[in-house]
């Protein structure tokens, strides 16, 4: 078995940039001998007790038949599963579904596409364990394409793509991003697929309607990219410094309120490239598209498909290539000679929980509200700083969280050293928590402390720090009502965050990201 066995593919960043890279040099060989006529036989598996399920609830042309090609290339035994038929339309969960199938083969690999999210990391998550016990291998998931996610396979043809075009020179890409880059997964891979390049310039071209989600705009820039924003293309070629690589996206029109579809004429017209543009792009300049085009509306026009800009038709043919090799690495065949930097796996600490020191001398008492307590515990400094309204609304959810329905008091007070504002609990006669009420208590209000009183003064005392991540608790659940961890898709997942940065946690199926307030039900 090789360095890459077993692995399962939810996102691009499952492979470091060492590991993408050397994905392309293999694809990069196996190209070259296939398009020669030569002999292959060293990248193909062979193993007809390999089952490769496609895995398709939903439509696709492409990417579907790109796998599945690649699979007979290993002489693979290939299932094609269709919803039609299946017992998902009885409201069979997706996990039971795919443990049964898992049963069927020697090795399984799953090729899966689904509009909700984070499907692959869940079944990574819950189908290993299951095969464990069974003493079978564990299967493997490919992601190709989930909802509004990612879609890392297109994402590795790609950047395959832009390699050739700029003749394998990983020192800089000039990159325009064209399109509907809010709906599109294939171009928010990018923000991981275009580490290979030590320097990036990206511009991307859409309407305000259509712009790149926030969040992934931040995560280039922190890489290091160059971003530079327009609203059309008319607007991007007024620049006068367009890309040489160019990177459509249709409208995903399936993923638009009826506000969007309204004006999708108008959207898509700024997008959508001219007869009159082509002249203004620099010599050598290439267009690239995840396709389908739209036969009637497409933003690049079909005038445009027998001239050098047609860079879409080879990136196509590519697809069948890097497929071949992502099968072939995670399935152990391939992947012996790599010698470069591996995936750092994350790991979690659990040092959230800081001693304070205890001052010595006597509390002062408040002239109103809440007085020290001869026994039990004080949670004080919760939203220290903030205002005293957005204070209320974090000790409402604390006393509701936590379920401190108990005898005691709370308020909002002005601190008596710094000025500032913060909230106090204070339970007389309260044993105190336990580590699943800290963590709870950790996420809900960071920074504040936890002090243990024992006959009028305070016997220990804790700094809570925001929790590197949160799981095993009911209370918590994804917003994103596409996330497979929602409720609403009834499988049987306890949701599970981790940490970002300072206050943002993301979900560890869909990634979208969350303040630590959100994530409570």
């Amino acid at each position: 078995m090789s360095h890459f066995s077993g692995r399962t593919i939810q996102v691009v960043r499952d492979l470091s940039v060492d590991e993408q890279v050397y994905l392309y040099d293999v694809t990069r060989r196996l190209k070259t001998k296939l398009t020669a006529g030569e002999r292959t036989d060293e990248f193909r598996i062979g193993d007809p007790d390999l089952g490769v399920y496609l895995f398709f609830l939903e439509d696709s042309t492409r990417t579907k038949e790109s796998f599945r090609n690649a699979a007979k290339f290993h002489g693979a035994r290939v299932n094609d599963f269709t919803v039609a038929g299946s017992s998902i339309n009885k409201r069979e969960s997706i996990t039971d579904t795919v443990k049964m199938l898992v049963g069927y083969s020697e090795q399984s690999i799953f090729i899966v596409r689904t509009k909700l999210e984070g499907t692959c990391r869940w079944l990574e998550t819950a189908l290993s364990e299951y095969a464990t016990s069974k003493g079978m291998p564990a299967p493997v998931f490919i992601n190709a394409g989930d909802g509004r996610h990612e879609h890392p396979t297109q994402e590795f043809l790609d950047e395959f793509s832009f390699l050739e075009h700029v003749s394998w020179d990983r020192s800089h890409l000039h990159l325009a991003l064209v399109g509907d880059l809010f709906h599109g997964r294939t171009v928010h891979s990018k923000v991981d697929g275009l580490r290979i390049f030590r320097e990036v310039e990206l511009d991307l071209v859409a309407p305000p309607d259509l712009e790149m989600p926030r969040h992934y705009i931040e995560t280039m820039k922190r890489a290091g990219f160059e971003v530079r924003t327009f609203g059309s293309i008319a607007e991007y070629l007024a620049s006068g410094r367009p890309a040489s690589a160019w990177y459509f996206t249709r409208l995903q029109l399936e993923r638009m309120g009826d506000r969007l579809l309204e004006k999708a004429d108008q959207l898509r017209d700024a997008v959508t490239f001219k007869r009159a543009d082509v002249a203004r792009v620099p010599e050598g300049t290439r267009f690239f598209h995840p396709l389908p085009r739209h036969s009637v509306t497409p933003t690049i026009p079909s005038f445009l498909d027998s001239t050098p800009l047609n860079g879409w038709d080879e990136q196509s043919i590519n697809g069948y290539f890097t497929r071949i090799v992502e099968i072939g690495l995670v399935a152990g065949h391939l992947g012996h000679d790599f010698s470069g930097e591996a995936r750092l796996e994350p790991s979690f600490s659990d040092d959230f929980v800081e001693s304070a020191p205890v001052s010595v001398g006597k509390k002062p008492e408040y002239k109103v509200g809440i007085r020290p307590v001869e026994s039990g515990i004080v949670i004080d400094h919760i939203g220290r700083g903030k205002t005293p309204h957005e204070i209320w609304v974090q000790i409402d959810k604390v006393r509701r969280i936590l379920a401190l329905n108990c005898i005691s008091s709370h308020g909002v007070y002005t601190s008596l050293r710094t000025g500032a504002h913060k909230g106090m609990i204070s339970l007389p006669d309260h044993n105190g928590f336990d580590g699943r009420e800290i963590k709870m208590l950790a996420a809900i209000a960071p920074g504040c402390s936890v002090n243990h009183v024992v006959d009028g003064k305070v016997a220990r005392k804790f700094r809570l720090h925001i929790p590197p991540r949160v799981y095993n608790l009911d209370e918590i659940c994804c917003r994103n009502e596409e996330c497979i961890s929602h409720p609403a898709h009834h499988e049987p997942i306890t949701a599970e965050f981790h940490r970002a940065d300072t206050e943002i946690f993301t979900c560890k199926y869909c990634e979208r990201p969350h303040e630590f307030h959100e994530i409570w039900k």
